[in-house]
Formats: structure tokens, sequence, C-alpha cells
């Protein structure tokens, strides 16, 4: 952050999961709402994922629905992490965040929201990578939960 010279910052996989395409709409978006942050969303209206196994679909879309549930962060993909922040409201948001891998961009959205802050969204396809294996695990899934719970109970 401290290097970064613009207002803003825009968050990708970098192994093109996330299309750089799809990053002027992104700030179209954001110009047009002023929005603090502008996500990208597998699951609105014109979202979808690519090359995901019936499991891996599950494992995402079940995450969503507990935290959807649970805390209610008024954004329909929390655990995707093509995003762009006003740099500031990235600075706050990481200095108020405990969590760490795969938790951590839920836990920003339910902050952001509980913060008041505008996020906006931008449907996407999502497409998996086509080199290396997903860093999810068993004991990241029970992170996650842990995490909602810990967040449905402090906030």
């Amino acid at each position: 952050m401290k290097h970064s010279t613009g207002n803003f910052v825009i968050l990708m996989d970098a192994d093109l999961s996330h299309h750089p395409k799809y990053i002027p709409h992104f700030i179209r978006t954001q110009k047009e709402h002023n929005s603090d942050i502008v996500t990208g969303t597998r699951y609105a209206k014109g979202g979808a994922v690519c090359g995901w196994g019936l499991q891996r679909k599950v494992v995402s879309r079940g995450a969503n629905f507990v935290a959807q549930f649970l805390l209610n962060p008024g954004v329909s993909d929390l655990t995707g992490s093509f995003r762009l922040y006003k740099k500031e409201v990235l600075e706050t948001l990481i200095n108020s965040c405990i969590s760490k891998g795969y938790v951590f961009q839920m836990e920003m959205m339910v902050r952001a929201r509980k913060l008041g802050l505008t996020v906006s969204e931008v449907p996407i396809t999502f497409v998996d990578r086509v080199y290396g294996e997903s860093k999810l695990s068993g004991s990241q899934i029970t992170e996650y939960i842990g995490a909602v719970l810990y967040l449905f109970v402090t906030l």
C-alpha cells in the first residue's frame, strides 16, 4: 500500500481467473455511484463460474449462504476477491480485519457494511485456473465457519 500512488487499488487473482477485461466496468461503476468498493460477483445476474465441479460450487455457494444468513452483508459474493477499493477504504478495512487467508475476503465485506461504506457489484465470469490447484482445504472451511460465527457474535 505504501508504494501505491493512485487513489484506488484493484485486487485480483494473478493467474487471470479474474479477467482484466472487467476493470473498465469496475472503474465506470465506481465513478457512476461514487462507490467505496466495487466487487466482482459470480452470483448476481450476468455472473458465472466456469470450470468448477459440483463440490467446489456447493462449498462456495454454501459459504456465501451461511454468511448472508448470519451477517447480512448486502453483497451477493462474499468469497470473491476481484475488487476495486478506494485506497483509504482499503487501508481502513485492512487495519480493522483480524482474519487471514480465504476468510479475509468475507470479513472485508462484512466490516465495510458495518462501517456504512458503499459497495457496488459488477457481474463477472470466473474461470478456474488452468494450472495448479485450489488452495481451499478442509481447515480453511472450518476457519471460515468459525470466523462467520465470531463476526456474528462481535459485530
